[in-house]
């Protein structure tokens, strides 16, 4: 299983490094064709499909281009045979946002599993926690 969570270690981080550098190609990559991603902006039911996820990164990437970071602090994995989970923190936000919030983090969850011999994102969750302002 070692193998296994070093695999998936890297997958996340190489998307992570892609999500920073807007390419969509690789962001992709390694997500299975019946995505399932829940995530901050609407839509409130999730995205459903490769086609659909692959349609919500531009807008991200626009944002992201006014100098927001997307760096994985912590992440943790858990694999079996054949599905594996993982959980991570990131700073996601833009200079102003985490110099007003410091401690804000992104929490991100994937749900994987291995076909074919290799691991592929099955399901993806991000939020940030409610913030009273």
């Amino acid at each position: 299983m070692k193998e296994d969570e070093e695999r998936i270690r890297e997958l996340i981080e190489r998307w992570a490094a892609a999500v920073h550098a807007g390419d969509l190609d690789t962001v992709v990559a390694d997500h299975a064709d019946d995505i399932v991603m829940f995530d901050v902006p609407p839509p409130q039911n999730g995205v459903r499909g490769i086609e659909d996820y692959r349609a919500t990164w531009p807008p991200f990437f626009e944002w992201q281009a006014k100098g927001a970071c997307f760096d994985i602090v912590s992440l943790d994995i858990t694999a079996g045979t054949d599905v594996a989970h993982a959980h991570a923190l990131l700073r996601c936000g833009t200079p102003d946002e985490l110099s007003a919030h410091p401690e804000t983090r992104l929490r991100l969850t994937l749900g994987l599993r291995k076909e074919a011999g290799r691991w592929v994102v099955t399901h993806e969750h991000h939020s940030f926690p409610y913030v009273d302002e």
